[in-house]
């Protein structure tokens, strides 16, 4: 018999159970179908979920709306974590490509250097927002060999030929003519297609329905950047490679694919139409079976843009005294499906709310005296409703700080025991597995800011109150408070 997890583990999934008795089922909305369906795996055991992420492109550093998705999906995967299921997620680099070969060719670098750089960056920046690493990150350029075999496959089908300038290119009208639809997750006007008529660019315009390129011709341009290949030396084009190597990791048939609403068309489209057109699907499964997708990110109300001062890095962020911490909570305050306004002003509001929480959390610790206890059932039993709604994270947090209301209630007027505490602060801990926000990390004092605070506190000793208000005030506008507590001062960033 397989032993799934350790007793403690065992012991919490069968508390998480009891508490999920009754709770309605998880629902997504699935781009697919256009409307909201219960979740139902794959797997004959209902346990194992296979879920695909289109990852970065490292030909630059990326920026916060970049961000929103790899957020959004790092809160699926949790969300399906806590849920019981066991995730297989794997989200690809995507290492050669259009803008990628015109950056190399810039700087002279080499493929692998190059992109590497902004690979490693990439990574940085991920843990800084606590994403968990995908289990696997395969690189479009590990993977040319599946890439050419699913071209030769969709060429001894009908559906790709060789064009006359040696890029192999998928045929949109070869496809349709073998019952297949193109449009499944937009509505194209198909009777504007006129056959033959190809578009070379990874991406291009989103009315265009025309065949696209499954393997690009060698030129000049590409420099060292190509392989060979059954029709010429060449590269893959950008809709392929995903194709190629989710179904590598995943098998022909999985159950989400996610990202941004961007990607919907073409490339998502495009990686259907490959992907089925291929055949390699059992009878009655389509390529992938839940398709979610993330709205767009505007900042300060606009679109980004470097012209408009409105364009962020991670570390844009970080440089201006955000935490990765803050940033991650205000990009999950908002349903994945809305178009979200992120803001300086937000970020400030971010802070703010998670110090109520963390005060919170504080308390609560000093009462149950490190005591450890079961979860208490209300807190996890409300997250888990709004959640299965279709990630509904704006009503979550609402669950988190109501509760936070009802645990300040109860600390105020010393009704709160020390296992009714250690029972809260267990419960928090099973809805922060989802959040990813965790508590607030230690504080590093300057040493210049500490002095202050002890000449504050001697100067309250001998009663010179002038003086320790002189240098309450000074430590403000240090940007810092002073705290007096039973315990003694504590001293917290404003």
């Amino acid at each position: 018999m397989e032993t799934v997890c350790a007793w403690p583990e065992m012991k919490a999934a069968a508390k998480l159970t009891a508490i999920w008795a009754g709770i309605m089922a998880l629902r997504f909305f699935n781009t697919l179908t256009r409307r909201v369906e219960e979740f139902q795996p794959l797997d004959s055991t209902g346990r194992r979920v296979g879920l695909y992420c289109c990852g970065p492109t490292v030909y630059d550093l990326a920026h916060i709306g970049n961000f929103r998705t790899f957020v959004f999906a790092d809160l699926v995967r949790r969300y399906l974590e806590f849920r019981g299921y066991i995730v297989t997620h794997v989200m690809n680099i995507t290492d050669v490509e259009d803008k990628i070969i015109r950056r190399v060719r810039e700087t002279g670098l080499s493929l692998k250097d190059y992109t590497h750089r902004y690979e490693d960056e990439f990574f940085r920046d991920f843990e800084t927002l606590n994403c968990r690493r995908p289990h696997h990150t395969p690189h479009a350029t590990d993977h040319i060999p599946e890439m050419l075999a699913l071209i030769q496959r969709l060429m001894e089908r009908g559906i790709a030929y060789q064009a006359a300038d040696g890029s192999v290119y998928f045929s949109i009208a070869k496809y349709r003519g073998c019952g297949c639809c193109y449009g499944q997750l937009v509505s194209l006007d198909l009777d504007q297609l006129r056959p033959g008529e190809r578009v070379s660019n990874d991406e291009y315009a989103k009315e265009s329905v025309a065949d696209f390129a499954l393997w690009k011709a060698r030129v000049p341009e590409d420099g060292d950047v190509f392989w060979s290949s059954p029709w010429g030396e060449g590269r893959p084009g950008w809709h392929i490679e995903c194709s190629a190597m989710s179904m590598k990791w995943l098998g022909p048939s999985f159950d989400i694919h996610l990202g941004g609403e961007d990607l919907i068309f073409p490339h998502h489209e495009d990686e259907i139409a490959q992907s089925e057109g291929a055949g390699m699907q059992p009878p009655g499964q389509r390529f992938v079976r839940y398709w979610l997708h993330g709205a767009h990110l505007l900042v300060e109300g606009r679109k980004m843009s470097k012209s408009l001062g409105n364009f962020f890095t991670l570390r844009d962020l970080l440089a201006k005294g955000f935490s990765g911490r803050e940033i991650r909570y205000l990009l999950l305050t908002a349903h994945y499906r809305e178009t979200f306004n992120f803001t300086l002003d937000g970020l400030e509001g971010a802070r703010s709310a998670l110090a109520r929480l963390d005060e919170c959390l504080g308390k609560l610790r000093e009462v149950s005296g490190g005591a450890k206890g079961e979860p208490e059932t209300g807190l996890v039993q409300a997250f888990t409703q709004a959640m299965d709604d279709d990630l509904n994270i704006a009503a979550a947090w609402g669950t988190v700080f109501e509760w936070v209301r009802e645990c300040n209630r109860l600390l105020a007027a010393g009704q709160m025991t020390p296992p009714q505490a250690a029972a809260a602060l267990a419960a928090w801990e099973q809805v922060n597995q989802v959040l990813g926000v965790g508590g607030q990390a230690e504080i590093s004092i300057p040493p210049e800011i500490q002095e202050l605070a002890e000449a504050r506190q001697a100067a309250r000793k001998a009663r010179d109150f002038a003086r320790a208000d002189a240098l309450r005030e000074e430590l403000k506008n240090r940007g810092w408070v002073v705290e007096d507590t039973p315990k003694g001062p504590k001293l917290k960033r404003t």
